[in-house]
């Protein structure tokens, strides 16, 4: 049991272990390397090279990831399908992004994977929902406890970005389990304390390349087969889901050109949060 729970740890740590790097000015944001998970690899620059080199064909606008990857990768396209001037929203006060001063963002293209969060598995069919006309990324930077908001729209079957609006992080509807999460990627002590006991595995079976098996985790075991999670910037895209203040909490990490994908589910049970479920 520990050698698969290890290689799928091990995964997780392929994914986090290139951090520091700045995101660009204007449209982006000019990050201190301790806030920043983003470092460009050779496999994320080859694929940006591939899509910017490849026209974008229209049924990506279909669905949002679809067309999303192509914007984050395409200049052109990026440029393109920003409806300027941008409005710029923060505390209340509406400024402007010309185009001639917008600087290409990369988003997490350049970091191998993305976060999502969902209040159930349910909500995850919304990724490939076709009728979706409304999607908000969002940027989560723990450090400065705000959440910056990038606001797209389809219309007339075109995705836009129409709007970027900067947001207090204890305003975000998920802001309990964000706050708890921050916490829990970056203290050791206090993720050991925020495991159920036990926390259930579902991975793929070493012994049998089309089956899983579903196993246990101890807090025992956990400081052998922990990896890293990202602890200062973190992304979410809201494809529609209404968040409540639940009680559970789904938390995705996946990869984006390597098919990895972990999905962490933490229940808060009296008042406090633990990981019940991790399914690789």
């Amino acid at each position: 049991m520990r050698k698969f729970l290890t290689a799928i740890f091990a995964s997780l740590l392929l994914m986090f272990s290139c951090k520091g790097g700045k995101t660009p000015a204007g449209g982006g944001d000019v990050v201190p390397d301790s806030d920043s998970v983003v470092a460009d690899t050779v496999p994320a620059d080859t694929m940006e090279q591939l899509i910017s080199a490849t026209p974008m064909p229209k049924a990506a606008d279909e669905l949002f990831d679809d067309f999303f990857f192509n914007f984050a990768a395409n200049r052109k396209l990026q440029r393109s399908r920003i409806v300027f001037p941008l409005p710029v929203v923060n505390a209340g006060k509406t400024d402007y992004i010309q185009k001639k001063d917008w600087q290409t963002e990369h988003f997490f293209m350049r970091q191998g994977y993305y976060t999502l969060i969902f209040d159930d598995m349910k909500q995850m069919s919304l990724v490939k929902d076709t009728t979706v006309s409304h999607v908000v990324v969002e940027k989560v930077f723990f450090a400065k406890k705000t959440v910056k908001q990038y606001v797209f729209d389809r219309i007339n079957g075109l995705w836009t970005m129409r709007k970027i609006v900067y947001k207090p992080l204890y305003e975000n509807t998920n802001a309990s389990f964000l706050k708890f999460y921050q916490r829990f990627a970056s203290d050791a002590e206090f993720q050991l304390a925020s495991l159920n006991n036990p926390v259930v595995y579902v991975g793929p079976d070493p012994n049998d390349d089309f089956s899983t098996v579903e196993s246990e985790i101890t807090p025992e075991m956990w400081p052998e087969v922990a990896s890293e999670m990202p602890s200062d910037l973190i992304y979410n895209i809201i494809y529609g889901q209404t968040y409540t203040e639940s009680d559970r909490k789904v938390f995705v990490i996946r990869g984006i050109s390597n098919g990895m994908e972990v999905d962490m589910v933490f229940e808060r049970k009296n008042g406090k949060w633990l990981l019940t479920r991790l399914t690789a």
